[in-house]
């Protein structure tokens, strides 16, 4: 296989050179639209978690396919909104919603394929760390666990610090743009998109390279150092395990160290 089973991405050989890239993922309403969500934000989120796969690997979305299971009870705007939603998910990141299925159900369903090229010898995979490889991230985590933390126990937060966790959960990135650039400027030995939580992402490209790894810093964002301390919560809790998080996991030679953290900084991350 092109791609080994179990990464971001699935992958078969178009020619010697060329390889399709797959990527499908289901978004499902009844467990994974918290409160204040709307159908929007659940749709564009669809989006996200897909490109973000192709993210870790540095291959562009070229085209989506769409397969919407759709209640009864819905409207024609909350139809509408759902179709806002992916349309503006796939223009984020310069891609194009080329088709699809529709059906009724008993529950919103909102299952992607998502569709791209890759070069053999350009494609970076959750295997391939090496000794001494710096293990690094494009950007802070646990901001969603918090986010998602308080609107399930509706917390009455006023502070400055509570939209970004907020607009984790509702308005997640995926780091396309430093995957990509990444990838092309052969900066990193492995990757892995971090939606699945940051503990269990660094036991995949543990597990996938063969190797052990010493972790010195947790990277906790300041907003949920600031949310853990004034309700006293465990931020690294939220760190490790909140998940749903997109951004990239990554190993770096320490040579390319500087290149790649100045090449994520230009994009926005850290």
């Amino acid at each position: 296989m092109a791609v080994p089973f179990g990464d971001d991405v699935a992958g078969i050989f178009i020619n010697s050179k060329q390889i399709a890239i797959l990527k499908t993922d289901t978004f499902v309403g009844s467990t994974d639209i918290p409160p204040t969500m709307t159908l929007r934000h659940a749709a564009r989120k669809a989006v996200v978690m897909n490109v973000s796969d192709f993210a870790s690997k540095g291959v562009h979305p070229s085209a989506l396919l769409v397969s919407l299971t759709i209640p009864r009870h819905y409207s024609k705007s909350d139809i509408e909104e759902i179709g806002n939603g992916l349309e503006a998910g796939a223009r984020e990141y310069d891609t194009y919603i080329i088709g699809g299925d529709t059906g009724e159900g008993n529950d919103l369903i909102i299952s992607l394929m998502v569709f791209g090229l890759a070069s053999l010898d350009s494609l970076v995979l959750r295997k391939g760390a090496q000794i001494d490889d710096i293990i690094a991230v494009t950007g802070m985590f646990g901001k969603t666990g918090a986010g998602l933390h308080i609107l399930l126990h509706d917390f009455q937060i006023t502070e400055s610090w509570k939209k970004p966790l907020i607009d984790s959960v509702l308005m997640p990135k995926a780091r396309l743009q430093e995957g990509k650039a990444l990838v092309k400027k052969k900066l990193i030995t492995s990757s892995i998109d971090s939606s699945d939580g940051l503990a269990i992402s660094l036991h995949e490209l543990k597990n996938n390279s063969g190797l052990g790894m010493a972790i010195s810093c947790i990277p906790i964002a300041e907003e949920v150092l600031t949310f853990s301390n004034k309700y006293g919560l465990n931020s690294e809790e939220f760190a490790l395990f909140g998940g749903e998080e997109y951004e990239l996991v990554l190993t770096i030679r320490p040579e390319n160290w500087i290149r790649a953290k100045d090449l994520v900084n230009d994009f926005g991350g850290h």
